[in-house]
C-alpha cells in the first residue's frame, strides 16, 4: 500500500474558530487537497512521443496517458481487416443498388480493404461528414467512390492513413517498460478508423480487439481508458464504446460532470456540477500563452480538470510540437504543482467516480477516531486512494494514522482553517478501517 497519507495537519491560529465537530470527515475534491487536476494525454503513439516527450515527462515526474494505435505495433495479433461479405460482392451490388442509409456503413467499412489506393480518402471524408451529421452527403461520396472502383480508376495497392503510418518505431516490450514508469497506455483502436461510418461488426472489431491486444500485452488495468479517433462524439459510436471502455476521453456521461470538449471554444464558467472536464488540444496553432492560461484557469477554479490532448512531437505526427515548447510548458505546470494534481486520464476518472459513490462512517471513542471508507464500484478497476480530511481535537499535537498494517506518525503544520485543526491523508476504499489517534 503506497502513499497511505499526506503528512499535513493544520491547526487553528484563533482558538474561537476551532468549533468544528471533532471527527468530521470529508473526501477532498482532488487528491491531496489540490485545487485542480491536469492530465497530459497523447494520441496515436508516434515515435517521438516516446523518444522525446516521455523522457521530458519523466524528468518532471509527470505521468502521461498514451492512446495508442495497436495494429501498427510489431507483435500485435490484430491488424485492420474487413469483417463481412466478400468485397467483390459488395462492389458488384453497387452497380444496381444505390448507396443509402441501410447499406452506407457496410460499404464504407469495406472501402479501405478493396486492395486499391485511393478509396481510403473517400472513406475518411465520408466518416467526417457522418460525424458532422451530414449523412446524405456521405452517401453521395460513397456512391461516387464505388462508381470509380467499378470504372477501374484506382491503382492496386495497400493504403494506410497518416496516423497509422506515423505510429511506428516502438514495440510492446518498450511500452511495458514505459508503463512500469507510471504512464498509462490506452486504446486508440486498431487502425485509427472513422468509427462513425463503420457498421456494427467492424466498429466492434476495432474497439474490442484493440482492447484485447492491450490486455494481452499489458494487463487488465490498461483496458480502462479509450479514445475514439478524431474525438468523435457520435451518439451511435458512444453507445457501443461505453460498453467496451469504462472511461472514454470522447465523452463521459456523468451527471455530476460538465464537459468542455476539444471542439468547444468555451472556458469553464459557473456550473452546478461537481466537476468540469476542460479538454484542450495543444497544436502548432495554439499560442503558448493561451496554453499557460488553461493551467491558470484550472488553478483558480477548484473544480476543473484540464485534459491536454497532444499529437505529434518534433516533426513526427499531426501538429507536431517542438521539444523546447513542451519543456517550457511542463516547467510552467511544474511551478504550479503545489495546487495541481498531475495524473493519468484513467486515475483522475477513477478518483472522481470513487469519490462520488463513496460512503464514509466515522466513530469516536477511547481517544481515537475510526473511519470506514467504501464504494460499490469494481474493486479491481477502481483502486485509487482517496484523500480524506478529518478534523481532530485541538489538543492532538501529533497524530498517528493507520490503515491495516501501514501507519505513519505526523506532526502538525500550522495553517488557517476557520473550522479547526484537521489532517489530510490518503486512504484506500474497501480496505481496513482507518484509525487516527493523538500521541
Amino acid at each position: 500500500m503506497k502513499n497511505l497519507l499526506l503528512p499535513v495537519i493544520t491547526g487553528c491560529l484563533i482558538a474561537n474558530l476551532c468549533n468544528a465537530q471533532t471527527g468530521k470527515t470529508e473526501i477532498t475534491r482532488w487528491q491531496d487537497g489540490k485545487k485542480g487536476a491536469v492530465s497530459i494525454t497523447w494520441d496515436d503513439g508516434s515515435i517521438n512521443q516516446f523518444k522525446v516527450a516521455l523522457p521530458l515527462l519523466n524528468r518532471f515526474k509527470f505521468p502521461g496517458t498514451f492512446f495508442i494505435i495497436t495494429g501498427q505495433i510489431p507483435g500485435s495479433q490484430y491488424q485492420g481487416k474487413f469483417i463481412g461479405r466478400p468485397v467483390k460482392e459488395i462492389i458488384s451490388e453497387t452497380a444496381t443498388v444505390p448507396t443509402n442509409k441501410t447499406n452506407l456503413f457496410e460499404r464504407a467499412s469495406a472501402a479501405s480493404y478493396l486492395g486499391l489506393v485511393g478509396p481510403m480518402d473517400y472513406y475518411y471524408n465520408a466518416g467526417s461528414l457522418v460525424d458532422a451529421g451530414k449523412t446524405d452527403e456521405a452517401i453521395k461520396l460513397i456512391d461516387e467512390l464505388y462508381k470509380k472502383v467499378r470504372n477501374g480508376e484506382f491503382k492496386p495497392g495497400v493504403q494506410h492513413n497518416p496516423e497509422y503510418m506515423d505510429a511506428h518505431g516502438t514495440n510492446w516490450a518498450e511500452i511495458r517498460k514505459y508503463a512500469a514508469q507510471g504512464h498509462e497506455f490506452a486504446s486508440h483502436m486498431i487502425t485509427h478508423p472513422r468509427l462513425a461510418i463503420l457498421d456494427e461488426p467492424n466498429m466492434l472489431y476495432e474497439m474490442e480487439k484493440s482492447k484485447l491486444e492491450i490486455l494481452n500485452h499489458l494487463g487488465a488495468s490498461y483496458t480502462f481508458s479509450g479514445e475514439g479517433p478524431f474525438g468523435t462524439e457520435n451518439e451511435r459510436v458512444m453507445e457501443y464504446a461505453y460498453k467496451v471502455y469504462p472511461a472514454l476521453r470522447n465523452r463521459m456521461p456523468e451527471p455530476w460532470l460538465k464537459e468542455i470538449t476539444r471542439g468547444n471554444k468555451s472556458n469553464p464558467g459557473n456550473t452546478d456540477k461537481e466537476y468540469i472536464q476542460f479538454q484542450r488540444g495543444a497544436t502548432t496553432k495554439t499560442p503558448l500563452p493561451m496554453m499557460k492560461a488553461w493551467v491558470d484557469t484550472t488553478v483558480n477554479k477548484n473544480n476543473t480538470w484540464l485534459v491536454l490532448t497532444i499529437h505529434g512531437v518534433e516533426g513526427i505526427g499531426w501538429e507536431a510540437l517542438p521539444k523546447q515548447e513542451l519543456d517550457e510548458y511542463f516547467t510552467y505546470i511544474k511551478a504550479r504543482q503545489k495546487n495541481l494534481w498531475v495524473a493519468t486520464f484513467g486515475n483522475v476518472t477513477r478518483y472522481m467516480r470513487e469519490r462520488q459513490s463513496a460512503k464514509l462512517q466515522v466513530k469516536q471513542g477511547d481517544g481515537k477516531i475510526t473511519v470506514s471508507l467504501s464504494h460499490p464500484l469494481n474493486k479491481a478497476m477502481y483502486n485509487v486512494p482517496l484523500t480524506l480530511k478529518t478534523y481532530i481535537p485541538q489538543k492532538w499535537k501529533t497524530v498517528k494514522i493507520a490503515q491495516g498494517n501501514k501507519s505513519r506518525i505526523v506532526k502538525p503544520v500550522i495553517a488557517l482553517d476557520e473550522k479547526g485543526p484537521y489532517v489530510l491523508y490518503r486512504a484506500y476504499p474497501n480496505d481496513a478501517q482507518i484509525t487516527l489517534s493523538g500521541i
